[in-house]
Parts: C-alpha cells; sequence; structure tokens
C-alpha cells in the first residue's frame, strides 16, 4: 500500500507539473498569437489608410495640374475636371475652386457666379455676412466653383475664406509651400455637418510665379479612417500629433466624435503616422479584447483538464506522446518555413534589382539630353506603368509566368481597344513577360501619329504561334498596323529601337525585324520557346511557392 501511493502520490505530482508547465505554455502562446495578430491587423489597416490618403492627395496634384488657362476668374472651372475626378472614386464631399481675387476683380466674379446660376453671387464673408469691397487692399480667396452642384452646395460660391479660421490659414500654408497642405479637422457642408478635412492644391498658371487659385477637396474623416466595425480587433482614433489631449473617434455607424483624452487613460495599443496634405497624422489603435484575460482563461482550462488526467495512467502517457510528437512537428515546419522565407528573400532580391535595373534603363533612355520633356514625361510614365502592370501580374501568379494574352491590357497599352489579337494563351517567363510589355507599349505608343494625315484609325493585329515539338518548338510573332505607313507613322524613339532591336530580342534569345509593307508597318520577333518559357526559372518559383509540410 505504502509503495502504491508513493506511485500514485509520484503521478499525481508529475501530473501537476505537466498540467501547469501545459497552462505555462498555452498562456504564452495565446499572448504572442493574439500580439501577432493585432499587429498584422493594425499593419494592414494603416497601410490601406495610407493609400487612401495618397489617392486623395494624388488626385489633388492632377487636378491642379489640369489648369491650362490664364483665366481664371469663371464659375465653370472645375468642368474640364468632372471626369478626372469622378474617375479616382475618392468619395470627395464637395470639390471646390477657390480663386484670388483682386478688390477690382469682385465685380467680374460676381458677374460670373449670377451668369452660372448660383443662388447668391454676392461675393461675401465665409459666414454669409456682407463683404465691404472699399476695405479691401490686397487679394482675397473666393469660391468660384462646386461639384456636386445641388441645392446644398450651390450657396457655397462667392463666399471669401480669408477669415474663416480653419480653412483660411490653410490656404496661406499651401500658397506658401506650392503643394497640397490639409486643413485641420472642421465640420463640412454646415456647422452642425460631418467632421472632415479640407486639402487644398495650389494652381500655379503658366509664367506665373504665384497661386492664381486653390483646387480643394473636403472628404469625410469616417471613411478616410476605414470606421471602425464590431468585427474589428481593435477600436481607431486620429489625432494631431501637435495636440496632445485630444484626439478623434469615429464609430461603425460613420459618426466621428472629438474627446478629451485623461491624464490617467491607459495609452494605445499602438500607433502608426500616416502622411497627409504635408502633414503627418497619429493613428491610435485600442484593443478590443483584453488578451491578458483570455490568456489566463485558457490557460486554467487547460490546467484543469491535465490536472483531470493524472489519475488514468494511459490517459497520461497518451498525452505526453501526443505533446512530444506536436513538438517535433512544429519544429519540422519552423524549419521548413525558415528555409523557404529564405528562398523568398533571395528570389525576391533577385526580382527587385532586376526590375531596378529595368527601371533605371527605362529612366535614362527617356530623360536622355536633349528630349522634350512634356513626351519625355508621357513616355516615361507610360513605360513605367507597363512595367508596373507586368509586375502585377507575375506577383498574383506568385512570379510562375503571365499569359500573353493577359499583357494586352488596356491598362497597360494605349490604343487597346483598335487592337485585333490571335494566338494560343502561352504562358510566358516572367523574364520574358517584362521585355514583351515595354515592346507592346512602346509599338503601341508609335501607332497613332498618322491619323490626321490618313484619316482613319490604324487597324492593328498581332498574332503568335508555336511551331515545332519539343526542344526545337519555336515562338513566332508578329504585330501588323495597317492604314500607316513610313509618311504617317512617328518614328520609333531611341529607346525604342534599342527595345524593339536589340534588348526584346536578346532577351529571348531570338532575332527581329521591323519593316514597311504598301499598307502596313510589321514588326516580327522570332525565338526559342525553351527562352519565351524559362522552365528552369519556372522550376524555381514553383518550389517557393509550394505550400511547408
Amino acid at each position: 500500500m505504502v509503495r502504491l501511493g508513493f506511485i500514485i502520490g509520484f503521478i499525481a505530482l508529475v501530473g501537476v507539473l505537466l498540467s501547469g508547465l501545459a497552462a505555462y505554455r498555452v498562456h504564452d502562446q495565446e499572448l504572442t498569437i493574439d500580439g501577432i495578430a493585432l499587429a498584422r491587423a493594425i499593419d494592414v489597416h494603416a497601410s490601406l489608410v495610407q493609400d487612401r490618403l495618397t489617392e486623395r492627395e494624388l488626385l489633388a496634384r492632377v487636378a491642379s495640374g489640369l489648369f491650362r488657362t490664364p483665366a481664371v476668374i469663371r464659375a465653370n472651372m472645375l468642368e474640364p475636371l468632372r471626369s478626372s475626378i469622378y474617375a479616382f472614386k475618392t468619395d470627395f464631399v464637395v470639390a471646390g475652386w477657390v480663386a484670388r481675387l483682386k478688390p477690382n476683380e469682385l465685380d467680374i466674379a460676381r458677374g460670373e457666379l449670377l451668369s452660372a446660376g448660383f443662388s447668391n453671387p454676392t461675393i461675401r464673408n465665409y459666414d454669409d455676412k456682407p463683404l465691404d469691397p472699399t476695405s479691401l487692399n490686397r487679394p482675397i480667396d473666393v469660391l468660384m466653383d462646386v461639384e456636386p452642384r445641388n441645392a446644398e452646395t450651390r450657396a457655397f460660391p462667392g463666399r471669401a475664406f480669408d477669415q474663416q479660421p480653419v480653412i483660411g490659414p490653410m490656404l496661406t500654408q499651401a500658397m506658401a509651400a506650392g503643394k497640397p497642405v490639409a486643413s485641420d479637422p472642421t465640420p463640412l457642408l454646415r456647422p452642425n455637418g460631418p467632421i472632415g478635412l479640407v486639402l487644398a492644391a495650389p494652381v500655379v498658371p503658366p509664367l506665373a510665379s504665384a497661386p492664381a487659385g486653390f483646387v480643394t477637396f473636403s472628404y469625410e474623416l469616417a471613411p478616410l479612417m476605414l470606421a471602425n466595425d464590431d468585427l474589428s480587433l481593435f477600436s481607431v482614433v486620429l489625432k494631431d500629433p501637435r495636440s496632445g489631449d485630444g484626439e478623434l473617434v469615429a464609430n461603425d455607424q460613420g459618426a466621428v466624435t472629438s474627446r478629451k483624452v485623461a491624464s490617467d487613460a491607459p495609452p494605445p495599443s499602438a500607433t502608426r503616422t500616416v502622411t497627409f496634405g504635408n502633414r503627418d497624422w497619429s493613428l491610435g489603435y485600442y484593443a478590443k479584447t483584453n488578451a491578458i484575460r483570455r490568456a489566463e482563461q485558457t490557460a486554467a482550462i487547460v490546467a484543469a483538464i491535465g490536472l483531470s488526467l493524472t489519475g488514468i495512467v494511459c490517459g497520461l502517457f497518451g498525452y505526453v506522446a501526443y505533446n512530444n510528437l506536436r513538438l517535433s512537428r512544429e519544429i519540422q515546419v519552423r524549419i521548413g518555413f525558415e528555409r523557404r522565407l529564405t528562398a523568398v528573400i533571395d528570389e525576391l532580391n533577385h526580382r527587385v534589382k532586376n526590375i531596378l535595373a529595368v527601371i533605371q534603363s527605362i529612366v535614362t533612355r527617356t530623360l536622355r539630353h536633349g528630349s522634350d520633356i512634356d513626351v519625355a514625361r508621357e513616355l516615361l510614365i507610360g513605360r513605367i506603368h507597363a512595367m508596373s502592370n507586368v509586375v502585377s501580374l507575375l506577383s498574383e501568379s506568385q512570379w510562375q509566368g503571365v499569359k500573353l494574352k493577359g499583357l494586352f491590357e488596356a491598362r497597360a497599352i494605349p490604343h487597346a481597344d483598335r487592337i485585333a489579337v490571335s494566338g494560343p494563351d502561352v504562358a510566358v517567363s516572367a523574364r520574358a513577360a517584362q521585355s514583351l510589355s515595354l515592346l507592346l507599349f512602346e509599338l503601341a505608343s508609335h501607332s497613332d501619329e498618322g491619323l490626321s494625315l490618313v484619316g482613319k484609325h490604324p487597324h492593328i493585329t498581332v498574332t503568335w504561334e508555336v511551331t515545332g515539338e519539343g526542344p526545337d518548338m519555336t515562338f513566332h510573332f508578329r504585330w501588323e498596323e495597317f492604314n500607316t505607313s513610313e509618311a504617317t507613322r512617328r518614328p520609333d524613339s531611341d529607346f525604342g529601337v534599342i527595345l524593339l532591336d536589340r534588348v526584346a530580342p536578346e532577351a529571348l534569345g531570338g532575332t527581329s525585324k521591323r519593316y514597311f509593307t504598301e499598307a502596313s508597318y510589321v514588326y516580327e520577333l522570332i525565338a526559342p520557346m525553351v527562352t519565351v518559357v524559362d522552365m528552369s526559372e519556372r522550376d524555381r518559383t514553383e518550389q517557393i511557392s509550394a505550400p511547408v509540410r
């Protein structure tokens, strides 16, 4: 009996120790997993918020850059921008044109507002109080146009914002900085309206040194902050780093409210900084669940289960065996994951260096000495856009190649709607896809020069085929532009000639030629299929994308 009691006591002691160890380990793992999940969710959220802010600032820059007319005292300045600003789909509340008017220009501005049909064409203060023109001795900022035009916004034009406590200083700062600037949070549309930000981009006419006015966009804070919902792991607050005792929080209904931060209030779980309007804003994240309490509850449950199993010898041995097996599998998975991570980093370094080298070559060739800056800018943007498109396609396929027909998307090739494509939908390698994407852009970007001369659109046909079998398979590519000739087609640029005649053929290990027929321009490329597909590269990327076992 004594020996049996000793054995039972020893087993009970071992069971208690193992249960406590398991509870500690589960507690530690729960804290780690919760921390990783929260940090990852916060990083994704902050990245999405920054992307939204960048899109809106880009819209302001694009809109300000589209102004070319020297006459800015007009009530329809946003007319040529309507299709552009709606194409961005950035859910702005109101877009406006604010002109800097001299005192002697106020009567002209009033006439413009009256002819445009706005409900109150009088030039007045921001709070609709009368403005005495004789008291003005310097230019003032007057709202001359709004978008959208509805019953509420038609009453806004004619207001001067110089004395407005939030928008006035923002316009002054934007004029001094010469780039888009965001205002402090302020009610939009009306004094009790939704809280939001106003972004102003100065517009400088050609040959002018000072802005002639500003393009403004107002946005509600809730959509910018990606307002909270019941399923998120955290609540989000926005605060200006210059203010230490106040913050703005949006609920899941999209209502934004301001609240004071108590001195003894717990700090946010994490903070991230986002940039908008030449300023830094701080996002604070408060976790909705108590990770420590949940980990303690989970650990307590594990401990209770462990203690209940101490009286069952077979169950105890089974538990120990299972735990050892699980630990061994975790170690194997971790080793496999580290090996795969090393391979992915090496592959990423290779891809990034390759892409940077291609972009450096594009920029150097495009912006060569003596080139027309407007043409060079359009070509540079188009070439980099083509590279961006193929990188997106490669990323979606985990760098295992791209379907050739996917390179003819309208977002990457000019005049894609006029191109008739036919051929087997083969998957080309990453290197071949990059070369073919740039090649297609160069061919398409030079196919529209003769439209005004020949009186009709050139029709483009692209065909390719694969001939032969086994290692002798050959890729034949043909580009033909009809209704064009050497006299009407824009000559290929230096970069284009090098790309068409040397870079693309060498990248694919083949040959190319271009020539004019009686009614068309033809470019042909012939290359071995083994270089177009590049099986060694595909095998390498398939190993990286294979699941860890």
